[in-house]
């Protein structure tokens, strides 16, 4: 037997809170997104070369890279696609299983990496870190913290 539960609305604090998230999500990320246009990144670009400069050989198997970036896995291979063009990345077959493959940072890429990162690092101090107290940054924290830790729970469930 279905039980039906009715719905709680959000009350006005709830939903001016969760309103503010949503606008500040996307500012910030379309900010963010005009920051790196000079360096002809986006920020799905900029997050595969930090995941890459940051993993052991910069280099991650692609279904790996895939589920930290939040891709697709053809979403992720178009992409990488796109970065080869560009000489950011490049593909390698992995040795120990042959259905396997590796994005890998280029040289060029990770020079790009060098280049971009301290004016990535001050458009996110400008458009968020410097807005807010180190207070309220540690309690922004402290209030993340749990919904990021049940989202990847949730992760491959329906």
């Amino acid at each position: 037997m279905e039980t039906e539960t009715a719905t709680r609305w959000l009350t006005d604090a709830e939903q001016c809170a969760w309103r503010t998230h949503l606008e500040v999500n996307r500012l910030l990320t379309y900010q963010l997104e005009r920051d790196l246009q000079p360096f002809g990144l986006t920020m799905n670009d900029y997050e595969i070369l930090v995941n890459l400069s940051e993993s052991e050989g910069v280099r991650m198997r692609m279904s790996d890279l895939a589920s930290a970036t939040l891709q697709s896995k053809s979403r992720l291979s178009h992409q990488i696609t796109r970065m080869e063009n560009a000489d950011l990345v490049r593909r390698e077959n992995c040795e120990s299983d042959r259905r396997g493959l590796f994005a890998v940072l280029t040289d060029h890429g990770l020079e790009t990496m060098r280049k971009v990162a301290p004016h990535h690092v001050g458009s996110v101090r400008r458009h968020f870190i410097d807005l807010l107290s180190p207070e309220a940054l540690q309690e922004l924290h402290k209030s993340l913290t749990p919904i990021a830790e049940h989202l990847r729970g949730q992760r491959g469930r329906p």
